[in-house]
């Protein structure tokens, strides 16, 4: 067959696979391109095509860890959407922390840090509505200045008020139990050998949930009732306490993006892998079917049994599980009978939300992001045109 003739549909699937061998990957380089096989081989990108080709199938959808399969694009769209995934869909966090009183043993730069780690959640219309603040920069640096007085952005939007800015406090203390207030005597408790803070002292733990949320303004119609902001996590351990030690601050809280603080990154975690390809060229049989089954993750091979010879025969049963460890190559038994790759447009996303929003719409937003930069790419590209 000339190298310019139509492909067939087993080269065309084979152009799908990534190559593992014992100790190389080749054939990382998609061959798609326009020309690569000879005028006979038509492949321009197509719309249509790419329709049929395209799928998403969810493996798991939970509202905080979703694992879906996305097949028929390309990894630099994939890698597009983790990207985006990591470092551009906003969220709220604490960022300004007013410290008025902090006896604990927690440096004040320190707590503010735990603090801006919080993940915040509240009502999704509500933190659309919430507009960008814009933080003035360092007052010494007069550069930086000079430019932010130049700027023609909206008005106000480096000054906090109720359209940009979410207010939360903290004011606790830690005292001794009391048996008039707690029913029990801290001290009398201590004396006989108690030593579990939570029993001897009151408010030894300060948690996530004891920081009260104060609506300002047009705040209250966005944000009351379930969609109040609050901790995701109301069980965070933010400081320990012991008596006669307090807390008391205010922090302003910002939208915000990944890009800026990894504070502001909607999810734990953001990655794919492509999808193992193992095939068995030769049969596989009897105690080499056990030991090759050996070689991989529990429930990646399968053993039945064969009906020609009698005895049991590998099977692939569901190759997502496997790592590819590739340790089947390392025995000279299976040389020749079992080939190993991955399949480079088949791609399994595992995203974990840390909780402002569920996975799934995570990804739509994703989406939508990325297909908001190609239309304003598009735009800034006629526009250049034009102006030719």
């Amino acid at each position: 067959m000339p190298s310019w003739a139509p492909l067939t549909e087993e080269q065309l699937q084979q152009r799908r696979i990534v190559n593992l061998n014992p100790e190389t990957v080749t054939d990382v380089s998609a061959t798609d391109i326009p020309g690569h096989y000879g005028p006979g081989q038509d492949d321009s990108w197509d719309l249509e095509r790419f329709k049929k080709g395209l799928k998403v199938d969810f493996h798991q959808n939970a509202p905080h860890d979703a694992v879906f399969s996305l097949v028929g694009v390309d990894a630099s769209i994939a890698n597009a959407f983790r990207r985006i995934l990591l470092a551009e869909i906003p969220t709220l966090a604490i960022e300004d922390v007013f410290i008025f009183n902090n006896t604990s043993i927690i440096q004040d730069e320190v707590l503010a840090h735990r603090l801006g780690l919080i993940p915040l959640t509240g009502g999704k219309k509500g933190l659309e509505w919430l507009r960008w603040y814009k933080k003035p920069p360092p007052k010494d640096d007069f550069a930086a200045q000079a430019l932010h007085d130049d700027d023609d952005g909206e008005p106000g939007v480096s000054t906090p008020n109720d359209h940009n800015t979410i207010v939360v406090t903290l004011k606790v203390e830690c005292r001794w139990a009391t048996e008039q207030d707690d029913g029990r005597d801290g001290r009398q408790l201590a004396q006989e050998g108690e030593t579990d803070p939570e029993v001897r002292y009151v408010g030894s733990n300060v948690y996530a949930h004891q920081l009260v949320f104060e609506p300002q303004g047009e705040q209250t119609q966005h944000f009351s009732g379930e969609n109040a902001i609050r901790p995701v996590n109301p069980d965070i351990l933010i400081a320990k306490l012991r008596p006669g030690q307090k807390i008391d601050l205010r922090c302003h809280c910002y939208k915000g993006i990944g890009m800026d603080h990894a504070k502001f990154s909607p999810v734990a975690t953001a990655s794919y892998r492509l999808l193992p390809d193992i095939n068995i060229i030769k049969p596989i049989l009897g105690a080499e079917a056990k030991k090759f089954q050996r070689c991989f993750p529990r429930g990646v091979i399968d053993l039945k049994h064969d009906d020609e010879t009698g005895e049991s025969k590998a099977v692939v049963a569901d190759p997502m599980k496997d790592t590819v460890s590739r340790e089947c190559l390392r025995h000279d038994e299976f040389k020749g009978k079992v080939k190993l790759g991955r399949i480079r447009d088949h791609f399994i996303f595992s995203i974990e939300s840390t909780g402002q929003f569920e996975s799934d719409e995570l990804f739509l937003d994703s989406v939508r992001l990325l297909k908001a930069k190609a239309e304003r790419f598009k735009r800034n590209l006629n526009a250049l045109n034009e102006g030719a």
